[in-house]
């Protein structure tokens, strides 16, 4: 089993990837140069999980894996 990202890592990988997804790639170490260049995360541990974020992400773009979406009226049934 991996490892849960918060809800922070994922809205901020998410809009990263979003605006500059022909930038990243699927090297981890590539992906962290390019975060440097784009967002300024101080501690070194969440800029790696973002960089690992990313890599998966693109990695599952490539493949071609859709991700569902959660709608609000999903979400209303439970809270």
């Amino acid at each position: 089993m991996g490892r849960i990202k918060t809800v922070l890592v994922k809205r901020v990988t998410k809009q990263l990837v979003k605006e500059h997804a022909d930038e990243f790639s699927e090297d981890f170490t590539k992906n962290k140069e390019v975060l440097a260049k784009y967002a300024k995360i101080e501690s070194p541990k969440l800029r790696n999980v973002v960089a690992g974020y990313v890599s998966r992400l693109i990695k599952q773009a490539k493949e071609g894996k859709v991700r569902r979406s959660i709608h609000k009226e999903d979400i209303s049934r439970f809270y």
